[in-house]
């Protein structure tokens, strides 16, 4: 049987608990996640690439199936040329399921064959967005309820 590999992917700036709620759940039902932080042009991004990897490598830590990358271009192509099976895509809200269903007809039209697989945010993480957590660390809110303990200081070392 053909290994089952999926990709998440996102802009992670930064990643949050519900991410990396996602991806432990992600990594219960899948052989091989690939967490993949790609370039989001509606988004103003606060982290540079480099450092949103190195806080994912953290948060992944002792996840033997879960890899993480910086790609960038068209994530269905990217997807497709790693030889991914499905995009995993968390989903918060009603809102998010919209944008999320949108994207994957589109993806799935530029990657023949490519599923999208939505997970629904855990009831004690559907609040959570990066938005709301850099915009709390920018007047110096405490976030770490919102944030995996393994980058909150890295998340506070950014906004002092």
């Amino acid at each position: 049987m053909a290994k089952k590999i999926v990709m998440y992917p996102g802009s992670f700036d930064p990643v949050t608990k519900g991410h990396q709620d996602i991806i432990r759940r992600a990594s219960a039902l899948f052989d091989e996640v690939i967490v993949a932080v790609m370039v989001n042009p509606e988004k103003k991004g606060c982290f540079p690439f480099e450092k949103r990897v190195e806080m994912l490598k953290k948060v992944c830590a002792g996840m033997e199936n879960v890899r993480v990358i910086h790609a960038e271009g068209l994530t269905a192509l990217r997807a497709k040329e790693m030889g991914v099976c499905a995009l995993v895509r968390g989903v918060r809200n009603v809102s998010d399921l919209e944008t999320e269903n949108a994207m994957a007809h589109i993806n799935g039209k530029l990657a023949e064959g490519l599923d999208t697989i939505y997970l629904p945010a855990a009831e004690d993480k559907g609040h959570i967005s990066s938005t709301y957590v850099r915009q709390l660390a920018s007047f110096g809110a405490d976030v770490k309820d919102y944030v995996p303990e393994e980058v909150l200081n890295d998340i506070k070392a950014a906004f002092e």
